[in-house]
C-alpha cells in the first residue's frame, strides 16, 4: 500500500483533493497547533477547514482591486450566502467595516455561449483582517463557501475582465473588446470533458431526461459541462434508486417512495444540514432543536449558533431517550431532532423507532444524517422527515469533489410545509464542474459499498481479540446493533467505518505511525484512510469529548476497496509493530 509525505494531497497529484497526508501522530498534533513544518507543506486539506490555493488566489485578486488597508476577503457562490456571513461577523462586532461585493458576468464583453449558460456568480465579504477567525467559523460551520473549482473558473474570468462588480458603475469603453470564450479547458477537448457528438448524430435530449449515451456509454469519462442538467438528474436518480426499496420490512411496511424533485443537492453534507435547519426554522418557527448522540463537530455548532440553540444528548442511549421524553413531557417544545446513523466516531445507532414515536406524539421533525450507514446499507427515511447525507464520502469515493443532499419524506406530516420552505430558502449553488465529477464518481456506488462492507468486517476480525485493543467500535458489534438492524436493508451491510482504542497512548501512536496506508481527514474513500479522530476534530476540547466516550487516542479507520489479503497483512503488520516496541 502507498504512503504519503506530510502535506501531500490525498489522492496524490490531485488539484482538488479533499484530504491531506498527516502520516504520523505528531504531524496531526503539529497541524492542530499550527506548526510551520506541517502547515507550510500542505498542498490540500478538507475544504471546510482548509482554504484551497485557488480560492486564496481569487481572494487576493479581489482584495487587491477592492479592499481597503488591513482587509481580508471570504468568497461565496451567491449574494445571500455572503450576506449571511456578513451578519454573522457583525453580530458581535456592530459597526465594523464589513462589506459585500457581488460579481456578475459582464454581458457586453462575454462572447461565450458556455458562459452565458453557466452564468457564473461570485460574492465576496470584505472585513477587517483581525475578524478572520469569525469569518472562518461561518465558512466552516455552514459549508456555504465557494468551491475550489468554482474559484479557479472565476479567477480566469476576473483576470479577463469578464466578471464585473455589481456595486460599482460599469465603465463603458469605445475600444474593441478582445473575444473571450471562457476558461481554456472548455475551448478544446481535454481529458476532463467528453467531446460534443458529431453533427451527424442526434442532438442530446432535453436536460430533464437522462441520456444513456452520455451517462453510461461514456463510463469512466466526465460529461461535458454543458450537460450539467443531465448529470444532476443522474445523481438524483441514483439516490432515489438507493433509498426506495420495495422489500417489506419485518413489520410488513415498505420504505417510503420519493421522487427526484424531493432530493436537493448541495455543495457539501454540512451545507445540507445547515439549510435543512434553516428550512425548518422557516416553516416551524424559532424553537430549540435536539442534537442526539455525539455528533460530527459542526452539526452541533450549527444548531447552537444559528437560531435559538439546542439541547444536547451526547450518548444516543436509552437513558438519553428517557431524558428527552421527560423534557418533552415537561412542556418543552422543540423544532427538530438531529442525529447520525450510526454516529461518528463511536458508531452508535440511535433507536429511530422510539424517536419517531416521540416525534409523532410531541410534534417535532426528525433529521437523520445517514452518511456513515449510507443509502445502500440502511433505510432511515422510514423514520425521518428529512434525510441528509454527505455525498463527498462513499457516494463519490474518489476524494476529489464535495457534495451533499437532503431528501424529503413525502409521508412526513411536514412535507408540504418543508417543500414550501425549501422553495424560499434553497438556492442551487452547486457548481457545475463539481456536479460533473460527482456524477462520474458515483456510477459504481452500490458495488463499492458491498466491497467496503466486506473489507471492514475483515479488518474487525484482525483487530478483535488482539491484546493491545481496548475497544473496537463497529455497528455489527455495538450494544446498539438491534437499532442498526431495524434499519438495515435485506442485503445491506454494516458500513466501512470503524474505530479502535488501544490500551495506552504509546500503542495508539505506534499503530498509527506504522500503518502503510493513507492517513488524513475525511472518510468514505475508495482507499483505506485513517486518522486520530479526536485529535483532529476536538483538539481544544479533548476533555469534553472524553466525557462522551471519545478517547483522545482513538484511531478511526475508513475502509477502502483494497485486496483482502493486502489489508489483512497491513493491519497485522501495524499490530506487530506495537509488539516489537514493547
Amino acid at each position: 500500500m502507498p504512503s504519503f509525505e506530510v502535506g501531500e494531497s490525498i489522492p496524490p497529484n490531485t488539484a482538488h483533493a479533499v484530504s491531506v497526508s498527516l502520516p504520523t501522530w505528531k504531524s496531526n498534533i503539529a497541524y492542530e497547533e499550527g506548526e510551520d513544518w506541517v502547515v507550510s507543506r500542505m498542498a490540500a486539506g478538507y475544504p471546510r477547514f482548509f482554504i484551497h490555493k485557488s480560492i486564496k488566489q481569487l481572494e487576493s485578486l479581489i482584495v487587491e482591486k477592492h479592499a481597503t488597508a488591513n482587509q481580508s476577503a471570504m468568497l461565496f457562490p451567491c449574494s445571500n450566502a455572503a450576506r449571511r456571513c456578513q451578519d454573522f461577523i457583525l453580530a458581535p462586532n456592530a459597526g465594523a467595516n464589513v462589506r459585500v461585493l457581488d460579481f456578475r458576468l459582464h454581458q457586453e464583453k462575454n462572447t461565450s455561449a458556455l458562459l452565458s449558460r453557466l452564468m457564473p456568480t461570485l460574492s465576496a465579504v470584505l472585513f477587517p483582517t483581525d475578524l478572520f477567525p469569525l469569518a472562518k467559523q461561518y465558512w466552516q460551520h455552514t459549508g456555504d463557501g465557494i468551491s475550489s473549482r468554482h474559484a479557479e473558473f472565476c479567477t480566469e474570468l476576473l483576470s479577463n475582465d469578464l466578471l464585473t462588480c455589481a456595486q460599482q458603475k460599469q465603465q463603458s469603453t469605445d475600444t474593441a473588446v478582445k473575444p473571450f470564450r471562457g476558461p481554456r479547458r472548455y475551448q478544446t477537448e481535454s481529458t476532463t470533458t467528453v467531446p460534443s457528438p458529431p453533427k451527424s448524430k442526434p442532438s442530446p435530449p432535453p436536460e430533464s431526461q437522462e441520456s444513456t449515451q452520455f451517462l453510461e456509454e461514456r463510463f469512466g469519462r466526465n460529461l461535458n459541462v454543458t450537460l450539467v442538467g443531465q448529470a444532476k438528474t443522474a445523481i438524483c436518480r441514483r439516490i432515489v434508486g438507493s433509498i426506495t426499496d420495495p422489500t417489506p420490512q419485518e413489520d410488513g411496511t415498505t420504505s417510503p417512495c420519493t421522487a427526484c424533485d424531493n432530493v436537493y443537492l448541495f455543495s457539501g453534507g454540512m451545507n445540507a444540514i445547515f439549510h435543512t435547519h434553516r428550512a425548518l426554522l422557516d416553516c416551524r418557527g424559532a424553537k430549540k432543536s435536539v442534537s442526539f448522540g455525539f455528533p460530527y463537530v459542526d452539526t452541533l455548532k450549527v444548531l447552537q449558533k444559528f437560531g435559538p440553540g439546542c439541547f444536547f444528548f451526547g450518548f444516543a442511549s436509552d437513558s438519553d431517550l428517557d431524558k428527552l421524553e421527560a423534557l418533552l413531557r415537561g412542556g418543552e417544545k422543540i423544532l427538530a431532532l438531529f442525529c447520525e446513523f450510526p454516529g461518528n466516531p463511536l458508531l452508535v445507532s440511535p433507536n429511530l423507532r422510539k424517536i419517531r414515536a416521540l416525534a409523532d406524539e410531541f410534534d417535532f421533525a426528525v433529521v437523520v444524517d445517514e452518511t456513515i450507514g449510507t443509502f445502500a446499507n440502511v433505510d432511515v427515511l422510514q423514520f425521518s422527515d428529512v434525510v441528509v447525507s454527505s455525498l463527498t464520502k462513499i457516494f463519490s469515493g474518489e476524494s476529489n469533489v464535495m457534495g451533499g443532499c437532503a431528501i424529503l419524506n413525502p409521508k412526513s406530516r411536514y412535507f408540504e410545509a418543508l417543500k414550501a420552505s425549501y422553495g424560499r430558502v434553497y438556492e442551487d449553488t452547486y457548481w457545475a464542474e463539481d456536479i460533473i465529477f460527482m456524477e462520474r464518481n458515483s456510477r459504481d456506488y452500490r458495488d463499492r459499498v458491498d466491497r467496503v462492507n466486506a473489507n471492514a468486517e475483515l479488518i474487525c476480525s484482525v483487530l478483535q481479540g488482539n491484546k493491545h485493543v481496548k475497544d473496537l467500535f463497529y455497528p455489527k458489534f455495538s450494544a446498539s446493533k438491534a437499532n442498526y438492524d431495524a434499519c438495515r436493508r435485506p442485503n445491506g451491510g454494516y458500513g466501512g467505518l470503524l474505530s479502535v482504542v488501544f490500551e495506552n497512548a504509546q500503542q495508539a501512536e505506534k499503530f498509527y505511525d506504522s500503518m502503510a496506508i493513507a492517513k488524513g481527514p475525511s472518510l468514505g474513500t475508495n482507499f483505506t484512510l485513517c486518522s486520530p479522530y479526536a485529535i483532529l476534530a476536538h483538539y481544544t476540547e479533548l476533555g469534553w469529548a472524553a466525557e462522551y466516550g471519545v478517547d483522545a487516542n482513538l484511531v478511526r479507520i475508513s475502509v477502502g476497496l483494497e485486496d483482502k489479503d493486502e489489508l489483512r497483512e497491513t493491519f497485522q503488520s501495524a499490530l506487530n509493530a506495537i509488539d516489537s516496541s514493547s
